[in-house]
């Protein structure tokens, strides 16, 4: 009898270097991540958000600008997303320390203005497209990083749909499940029965992406895709010529569909901020545009019959990532038997660009109950 180690385990060749549990890996911070969207965070307000378990704070002040700053007072260390916005500083609830957009402590109401303390840490903050983007790394580094591309959000000849939720499970486990496509089988209620076929994969230095081709095998047309590619033909069997192509560009995500004409008709960007100091929940950003008709009110009319299909599908791959995710922590390690090269590939992706080895770098290998057992 014998034990049957994790897929990525070292147990059998002891000269192979341990393998990062990808679901150990974290985040790295030196992106531009999403951490609010923009109506979230009121004129005169403060506005409570985390990234990888680090508090902090948005602000946005009278004249409508957004700053980010650590969510602690440096004084009593109580939330300064409780605080009160004065002008273009934020004053704590507790005793009125007074902060700039910089961090910097310019006023305590019983001090005088030569006796300031410190003040807390500042974030580079910038807002695109209805989205609050933090830089949560190096801040030296910000200038030098760029936001990411968009999509087509800011395109008129597409209708945008910003989503998103919180999912209690590893970030990595999202970028997996919107790439392998043959998961399909999940979403049968809501797409009948449809076969994927991979077309083939590309890899580059941070980034990695496969292209797609569906063919329905059973069921009905779902209005969903309907509004994106029209109506199609009620033959079985017959294999679309659209083209769909899933890009993790670290440490964000997109999913575009192309027409055999090359015509973009629908463009996925999305990007999973961890929450929790372990990573094991994300709030999910999506922006999610689809590409007009010629009678363009045709999809302003048909658009809530579009959300409800999708948040279908998404709840499905909501559930089925966090059964995932319950798994992993019941089991103590990634005992995943991938054989989907692409997925392989974008593993080895999301630990090279992942955040570098800290004391969550754990072997994988049987653990001593398991070996005793046996």
């Amino acid at each position: 009898m014998h034990v049957v180690a994790p897929l990525d385990s070292n147990t059998v060749d002891n000269t192979k270097p341990a393998v990062r549990d990808l679901r150990r890996v974290d985040i790295h911070p030196d992106h531009w991540y999403p951490l609010a969207w923009s109506r979230e965070v009121k004129r005169g307000k403060a506005h409570g958000v985390r990234f990888a378990g680090d508090p902090i704070v948005l602000v946005r002040t009278e004249s409508g600008n957004v700053f980010a700053l650590e969510d602690r007072c440096a004084h009593r260390q109580v939330p300064l997303h409780g605080g009160v916005v004065d002008g273009e500083a934020i004053r704590c609830c507790y005793h009125g320390w007074t902060y700039d957009c910089t961090g910097k402590c310019i006023d305590v109401p019983y001090l005088g203005r030569e006796r300031l303390p410190n003040g807390v840490r500042a974030y580079p903050c910038r807002e695109s497209e209805g989205l609050v983007f933090v830089f949560t790394g190096d801040a030296q580094l910000a200038e030098t990083v760029p936001l990411p591309p968009l999509g087509s959000v800011d395109d008129k000849a597409y209708k945008t749909r910003r989503f998103g939720r919180e999912v209690a499970c590893h970030y990595s486990f999202m970028h997996e499940n919107l790439m392998d496509m043959n998961h399909q089988f999940l979403h049968r209620k809501q797409m009948g029965k449809m076969r994927a076929r991979s077309l083939g994969r590309r890899r580059g230095e941070n980034w990695v992406e496969v292209d797609y081709t569906f063919s329905r095998e059973a069921g009905q047309q779902p209005i969903g895709e309907a509004l994106v590619f029209g109506q199609s033909r009620p033959d079985s069997n017959i294999e679309r010529n659209d083209v769909m192509t899933v890009r993790t560009q670290y440490p964000y995500q997109t999913l575009q569909i192309r027409t055999s004409e090359g015509s973009l008709v629908m463009d996925l960007w999305i990007c999973y901020v961890p929450l929790d100091r372990e990573q094991r929940t994300n709030r999910t950003f999506g922006l999610l545009s689809i590409k007009r008709p010629k009678i363009g009110v045709l999809l302003d009319i048909a658009w809530p019959l579009l959300v409800w299909f999708t948040e279908r599908i998404f709840a499905e791959d909501r559930w089925i990532v966090e059964r995932e995710q319950e798994a992993h922590d019941a089991q103590g390690a990634d005992w995943n038997h991938e054989v989907f090269p692409v997925i392989n590939e974008l593993r080895d992706l999301l630990r090279q660009c992942g955040a570098p080895a800290t004391r969550r770098v754990i072997p994988i290998e049987p653990s001593a109950e398991s070996v005793a057992a046996v």
